[in-house]
């Protein structure tokens, strides 16, 4: 079990961790009992940003159409659809070694997929997390669990990752947006 962090807390990953090249980013989530007659359907992405929190380009997202940056940075493994069962509900893999110069931060997110039209938002996701883990040995290195804090948000960036000179800290944000998807690209620069 890793550092359980709190929101707004920050964390050294490679200067206390200097073996740590390639990082596993879970995130997982339950959904309320709901009756409105939709599945629920969360997506995980990556935006890599530059020194002003934006993507240079659309590469620089990371989601379900498309799982790889071309530099090998980050990799999505794949969308769950359902959410079912115990244990990570998506996965990020963050090369450490590979992430370009310009990116200056990983911005780890998770949107409700058709929210608007299927009448879903984060006020009926609860047990949502994300936790870091060390590839090379299955470790866990920190935890930060979300809370119950959302209502009418439809996207929430639960975490950034970013460069203090040559090393790599883990912020723990936790911060809603309504206008799911559109409204994270818009955040980070993206034409949408």
């Amino acid at each position: 079990m890793g550092i359980q962090l709190s929101k707004g807390q920050r964390i050294d990953l490679t200067k206390t961790n200097p073996g740590l090249t390639k990082a596993i980013i879970g995130l997982g989530w339950d959904t309320n009992r709901y009756s409105g007659g939709h599945d629920f359907d969360l997506d995980a992405s990556a935006f890599l940003a530059d020194d002003t929190s934006k993507c240079v380009n659309d590469h620089d997202f990371i989601f379900y159409n498309n799982l790889q940056h071309p530099s090998g940075a980050v990799i999505h493994t794949g969308d769950n659809r359902t959410g079912e069962g115990d244990g990570d509900d998506e996965q990020l893999v963050v090369d450490f070694t590979k992430i370009p110069s310009h990116v200056h931060r990983i911005g780890i997110t998770v949107t409700i997929h058709d929210a608007e039209s299927r009448q879903q938002n984060f006020g009926q996701v609860s047990n949502a997390f994300v936790r870091l883990v060390d590839e090379s040995n299955n470790q866990e290195l920190l935890r930060f669990d979300l809370g119950e804090d959302f209502s009418i948000e439809t996207a929430v960036v639960f975490c950034e990752l970013y460069r203090h000179g040559n090393d790599w800290k883990f912020n723990a944000i936790g911060s809603g947006f309504s206008g799911g998807l559109a409204a994270l690209c818009r955040n980070y620069g993206l034409q949408v």
